[in-house]
């Protein structure tokens, strides 16, 4: 039987929290135990208070680490409560985009020993929301870089639907891209050698909210993730 662990980092989402908690909770997992943590990255507004008064279990982060770190205090989590999976079910700018419907298909891989890590994709059968032009531009220009670096194709880099096993808890608890971790992790994880999959999901567009990254972000955005993986591959090349 394995333990999964569902890690949602959460920044100034109390609108979004209990819809997405309950969904969660509705996921029945044949044989395995199913646990939730929320993430609290030093929220502004009352996402401490929704959890506390419905009894959302909860780490509070004492200051804002980001969303790397967000998410890389979930993996320590994980690790010190030796979980076998480690599924991110909510990105900080997703507010609802990910089905927890699909949380099965996701862990499958993971269960039947196939892959280290499975990442969910909008890009496979291109069905529900596709993301604006210009991210998709973006995103393809990410697929693009690590097919060149990795030598495999990613359809979705930038996805935060993924899941991941204990040798990759372990490897996150360690080490996590700390501003915009998706494709950065994609390298890192293939630099190790760790084996990674693609299955096809739908994803929502958001409720409530706006993006983390905005239109000024952008450049800084690209051109930052894209020096990391570049480096990231020299690293490989030196040793």
């Amino acid at each position: 039987m394995a333990r999964v662990l569902a890690i949602v980092p959460a920044f100034n989402e109390e609108k979004n929290l209990i819809s997405l908690y309950r969904k969660l909770k509705s996921v029945e997992l044949e044989d395995h135990t199913f646990d939730i943590i929320i993430i609290n990255d030093c929220s502004t507004d009352r996402t401490k208070e929704v959890c506390d008064v419905n009894g959302i279990p909860v780490i509070n982060l004492p200051c804002n680490l980001g969303i790397g770190g967000a998410v890389q205090s979930g993996y320590k989590y994980a690790l010190k409560n030796d979980y076998d999976i480690a599924l991110i079910a909510l990105q900080v700018d997703g507010d609802g985009q990910h089905d927890p419907s699909y949380i099965t298909k996701l862990i499958a891989p993971i269960i039947n020993g196939e892959s280290d890590m499975v990442i969910g994709s909008r890009y496979i059968q291109k069905r529900g929301f596709q993301s604006s032009k210009m991210r998709r531009l973006g995103i393809r220009y990410f697929t693009l870089l690590l097919q060149a670096t990795t030598g495999q194709k990613i359809t979705d880099p930038t996805s935060g639907f993924r899941a991941c096993n204990k040798k990759m808890i372990r490897e996150f608890a360690r080490y996590y891209p700390v501003d915009y971790p998706e494709p950065e992790s994609i390298m890192f994880s293939k630099r190790n050698r760790f084996v990674i999959k693609e299955i096809a999901v739908e994803m929502k567009a958001r409720t409530e909210g706006h993006s983390s990254i905005t239109s000024l972000k952008s450049v800084y955005y690209m051109s930052k993730v894209s020096l990391a993986i570049i480096i990231d591959k020299m690293r490989k090349e030196m040793v």
